[in-house]
């Protein structure tokens, strides 16, 4: 039987679906922007003052412009290794830690736990950690320098840890009677059971790599290693865009200009592939792991 939906029920729908696509429209028109300016002719993008729903003078030179540029493919290279090294350090400290926090007949257990969450509010400072990682452990100018200090995220580490939780209790010890050790009953019990947090821990720390360039600017030296966000920072804070424009080009500012756009659209498009594929387990697994013990 349907039921009647009263006058204020309407107006609320209405009112609901009208703020909804006002959101949808603010979160999707800066990026679609970028995109059509990317595609863009300098000299009439500069002189477009309106709002930009299309590109204006259909033109790929902007994109051309910066695969001229090598530094852009090495720096794809040198984020991919950063992000792939970078997130199998990250995924398997934090599942280790994770596990053996979220055992009850771990000693000192508590105590433990307390001594990691005040890392979210308290750490030695830039001045130190980079004595450490420089002087003390040299590795400075390394990808290695890049990797270490972001090992694990304790934001991470407590979702995960709380999500491990909740695994029955009588299925680890079944494991553990039957002979399994601790590693065995983290890698065929407890990980299995938890694929939906552990691929948005995945993606949360992937996102994270994929976006980081402070360390690098600091540890990294050598313009070699450069990762691919850090180069786009020096297009767009200082404007450095004679590698990948045409010497011989009328307009070098209002071709530069387009590039920016190209540059944060090629930046941006490999992560945003990659969220299709977790975003099944993004709702079930922020809801598991934020179940409070």
């Amino acid at each position: 039987m349907k039921i009647k939906e009263s006058l204020s029920w309407r107006i609320f729908n209405v009112f609901n679906i009208c703020f909804m696509l006002l959101l949808c429209f603010i979160m999707i028109y800066p990026f679609w922007y970028v995109i059509c300016a990317s595609f863009s002719n300098g000299d009439l993008l500069l002189g477009h003052s309106k709002a930009l729903f299309a590109p204006i003078g259909f033109t790929t030179d902007a994109y051309i412009g910066i695969f001229k540029n090598p530094m852009i493919m090495q720096g794809y290279i040198n984020t991919l290794i950063i992000v792939v090294g970078g997130v199998a350090v990250n995924m398997i400290i934090t599942t280790m830690g994770a596990y053996t926090l979220s055992r009850k007949d771990v000693y000192w257990n508590k105590l433990i736990m307390k001594l990691v969450t005040i890392t979210m509010f308290f750490n030695g400072g830039l001045i130190p950690s980079y004595l450490l990682i420089s002087r003390t452990l040299g590795l400075n100018n390394s990808f290695l320098a890049v990797i270490l200090p972001l090992a694990v995220s304790t934001y991470n580490l407590i979702v995960l840890k709380t999500s491990f939780s909740q695994v029955p209790e009588s299925l680890v010890e079944s494991a553990l009677l039957e002979g399994a050790g601790h590693f065995r009953v983290m890698a065929q019990v407890v990980v299995p059971l938890s694929k939906s947090i552990l691929a948005v821990i995945l993606l949360y720390y992937t996102v994270d790599r994929w976006n980081s360039w402070f360390n690098a600017s600091i540890y990294l030296k050598d313009r070699a290693l450069y990762p691919l966000q850090l180069i786009l920072r020096e297009i767009l804070i200082q404007n450095d865009v004679g590698a990948m424009s045409d010497p011989t080009a009328t307009d070098q500012y209002a071709l530069s200009e387009t590039i920016k756009y190209a540059t944060i659209v090629v930046a941006t498009v490999p992560i945003l592939i990659v969220y299709p594929f977790v975003q099944k387990f993004f709702t079930k697994g922020v809801m598991i792991g934020a179940v409070k013990e």
